[in-house]
Formats: C-alpha cells, structure tokens, sequence
C-alpha cells in the first residue's frame, strides 16, 4: 500500500472519529437544551412568553445542527463502506488476473 492510501485512510479514519465525537458533543447538548427548556416552560410559561419563544427558536437551532451533525456522520460511513468495498472488489480482481482501469497524467 502506498504511503498517500495510508496517508488518505488514516484522514478518513480520523473524520469519521471526529464526526462520532461531534455527534456525542451535539447529542450531549441537546439533551441538556431540552431538560433546560423543560424546567424553563414549566417555570415560567405564563410569566413570560417570549421567554418561550425563545427557547422554542433555540431548540430549533439546536434540531438543525444535530441533523446537519448525522448527515455528516452517514456520509462519512457510507464513504468509508465505499472505500472498503472497492478495496475488496480490486482484490477480488486481483485473485482473476483483473485489475480496474486507472488513467494516469
């Protein structure tokens, strides 16, 4: 193997260890947001609406990023599937006596 594939798969190993640790940090947080905003409405509900507001924009600030945080981590998975099956498919050439076209500049 190459040391630019082993260079290319230990980046890809370290972003996906990077997504799952943001998807921990996003998950942590909108747990906490939650019970925050749980406590907050039953506090206040009727004192003060836009406090309520409030939280109901953050909340939908929060939802946002998590999404945008999974979709990052799905991509980042499906991309490693893709490499591994690819991988195994150049080996399973390998073993016929096949190998996959590459264009070289």
């Amino acid at each position: 193997m190459s040391m630019e594939k082993i260079a290319k798969e230990e980046e890809s190993f370290q972003r996906v260890q990077r997504d799952r640790g943001l998807k921990n940090l996003m998950t942590h947080r909108w747990r906490s947001s939650h019970t925050h905003c749980l406590w907050q409405m039953t506090l206040s509900q009727r004192r003060n609406p836009y406090a309520t507001l409030r939280m109901q924009d953050t909340v939908v600030q929060e939802l946002a990023l998590a999404n945008k945080q999974l979709l990052m981590v799905r991509q980042a998975a499906l991309h490693q599937l893709f490499e591994k099956e690819h991988r195994q498919f150049q080996q399973e050439l390998a073993q016929m006596g096949k190998a996959f076209y590459v264009e070289r500049l």
